[in-house]
């Protein structure tokens, strides 16, 4: 089954931030991460081969599983721990098993990047409609970044979590793109923009 896998994201987040593992503390099914963990993102097609995978990651290491999702056309799994050599261990065991390696992953792109000045009232509450994590204020300055393959939304938003102060109003990391909603002061969003675009623009991989 290996030589027909395909490794779409393999992101390894370091220290998950206060925002990122309080937002995705709304949304996960599995176990719950906290401040301070380590996580680890995979995603893959054929869609059914997350089942494999995530049995594969926790039989092997004391790494938690968050998500386990399949949709039409992909797969996807997190798993998370206080011991970050746990969740490399587990990375690493998945891509043994698979004959694979970090770099066989589809490199990220950035597929379209927006900076809105001033939202307008009626627009916030469009978006606090949907939104899962902190409200958007009007006034604010909003960025929806989106990036391909979806996954990786996740490394992008924790590491401009890291470089600027702002709110993470929502994050949607499965199906073909993934995307986020940060808002804050033009200043703030501005940096967290150019700290998300470097932070998948330094992986390595294929070109998909």
């Amino acid at each position: 089954m290996a030589d027909a896998f395909s490794l779409r994201c393999y992101c390894f987040l370091d220290r998950m931030q206060p925002q990122y593992a309080a937002f995705i503390g709304t949304i996960t099914q599995g176990d719950l991460p906290v401040e301070g963990m380590a996580s680890l993102y995979i995603e893959m097609s054929p869609g059914n081969e997350v089942f494999r995978t995530v049995d594969i990651a926790v039989k092997a290491t004391e790494a938690r599983p968050g998500a386990q999702i399949v949709e039409r056309e992909f797969g996807m799994f997190e798993v998370h721990s206080l011991n970050q050599a746990a969740v490399i261990e587990a990375g690493e065991v998945v891509l043994q098993r698979l004959n694979l390696r970090a770099e066989d992953r589809i490199r990220p792109k950035v597929v379209s990047v927006q900076v809105i000045t001033r939202v307008d009232p009626y627009q916030a509450q469009l978006i606090n409609r949907f939104r899962r994590g902190s409200m958007l204020v009007p006034g604010e300055t909003m960025l929806v970044l989106e990036c391909a393959p979806a996954a990786y939304i996740n490394y992008a938003c924790n590491e401009a979590e890291k470089k600027a102060t702002i709110k993470i109003n929502h994050i949607s990391s499965v199906g073909r793109f993934g995307r986020m909603w940060l808002s804050g002061s033009e200043a703030e969003i501005i940096t967290a923009r150019d700290a998300a675009i470097q932070a998948l623009e330094s992986l390595e991989g294929k070109d998909e």
